[in-house]
């Protein structure tokens, strides 16, 4: 036995473990360098033309006469902008760099082109090879800069979008502090119901942003990443919210603590998901859209005025102090005006689509904790007739609001 013991240590005696960790990237490290250095794929290349995937992410106008038209090389090769052709017609262009775009990169082509306010451009792009690839621009306006006046305009709709609408939905807290503890439930349940439509109307515009993602960005992993990031973020902070109030080191869901941790979390994942508001609201008057930025302003409105009741739902048994109204309503609305800046100014659909899908993914995790929350504070369960009436409820309400967003 004492050999054994003897002999323990010097099993242990050899390469450090950093050094045991570290193996297998430096090999894997040196068979990449030895595939680009041994080159096996050049027979291919010399047989098969290069494949080209060139993004149009916008095309702006700063100024009379002036055309920026903003583009990204999404494919596995690097692109050489050869011309630029707008309405039929070739135009000289200057770049903000080499021709010639790596995998990932992004130029901004400047044409001196007398467009015409209103109406319809069709830019094309031809590279080295002979392909094309096209962007209509819909409605050729002014684009904003950023400046005191459309600082002030954005940010302006970003309240009456987000923050306001939010305030004023916080109002319902009184209303809930006098009813029967059946109908708060009621109301968590019709929570539950928003959210739930919530997290569907927050997919599909996911997935309408990830379509203009250049392909290179891998779209899906985007989305995959956003949603599961969201998802596991907020399940650590809900978990670090609640601490150890419940007995036996359980967290305390179903008390004071736990519903004001349910309802910030509630306020978080409205703000992903708003922020996401805020750049479609911002995009659609940069591009000219004004009507359409109208209708989203409205209905943007109604679903927050309804979120606002989402986020009190969970405290309607507490009395919190005033200052977590506030900070609820500025995370639930602000990201709405954040949006909207970044939407007019600089719209990118790879950071849309991103900052949507974490707003998926918070809302997901959100209903979890909801239900859970009225499990453990209603033993009769969700699916009693008065809470199910509740959901189904909130999923009607949400509809409604949402027939005018896309009026």
């Amino acid at each position: 036995m004492s050999d054994d013991r003897a002999a323990g240590p010097a099993r242990r005696t050899g390469a450090p473990r950093w050094l045991l960790g570290l193996l297998p990237l430096a090999l894997l490290a040196g068979l990449i360098a030895f595939f680009f250095g041994a080159d096996p794929t050049a027979p291919f290349r010399g047989a098969f033309p290069p494949v080209e995937d060139l993004t149009i992410e916008r095309v702006s106008f700063p100024e009379r006469g002036i055309m920026r038209v903003h583009v990204v090389n999404g494919g596995p090769e690097a692109v050489t902008i050869a011309q630029v052709v707008v309405d039929d017609a070739y135009w000289r262009f200057g770049m903000d760099r080499d021709p010639t775009l790596p995998r990932l990169a992004g130029a901004t082509l400047t044409l001196d082109y007398p467009w015409v306010e209103g109406e319809v451009h069709v830019v094309r792009i031809v590279t080295s090879t002979g392909l094309t690839f096209d962007r209509e621009v819909g409605v050729a306006t002014l684009s904003p800069r950023p400046n005191a006046l459309y600082l002030t305009t954005f940010g302006l709709l970003g309240l009456y979008a987000g923050v306001l609408p939010v305030l004023i939905g916080l109002l319902w807290y009184p209303f809930l502090r006098r009813i029967d503890r059946k109908w708060i439930h009621f109301y968590l349940s019709l929570t539950i119901g928003l959210l739930v439509f919530l997290v569907v109307d927050a997919f599909e515009d996911t997935l309408e942003a990830s379509a203009l993602v250049p392909e290179g960005f891998q779209a899906a992993g985007l989305i995959a990443v956003g949603v599961i990031g969201a998802v596991v973020g907020l399940r650590a902070l809900g978990n670090l919210g609640r601490g150890n109030g419940g007995e036996g080191g359980e967290p305390d869901a179903g008390g004071a603590r736990g519903g004001l941790t349910v309802a910030y979390l509630i306020a978080i994942s409205i703000g992903l998901h708003n922020l996401g508001e805020g750049l479609a609201i911002g995009a659609a008057f940069s591009l000219g859209e004004i009507a359409l930025g109208s209708f989203l302003v409205i209905g943007f409105a109604l679903h927050n005025t309804t979120e606002g009741l989402a986020i009190v739902a969970p405290v309607a048994d507490n009395r919190p102090a005033m200052r977590h109204f506030a900070f609820m309503g500025g995370l639930a609305g602000l990201p709405t005006v954040l949006g909207a800046w970044a939407g007019g100014f600089s719209y990118s659909p790879t950071l849309a689509t991103f900052f949507l899908a974490l707003g998926t993914g918070a809302i997901l995790q959100v209903i979890v904790e909801v239900t859970r929350l009225v499990r453990k504070s209603w033993p009769r369960g969700l699916f009693t007739p008065l809470n199910a009436t509740g959901l189904l409820l909130g999923l009607l309400v949400m509809y409604g609001t949402a027939l005018l967003v896309t009026a």
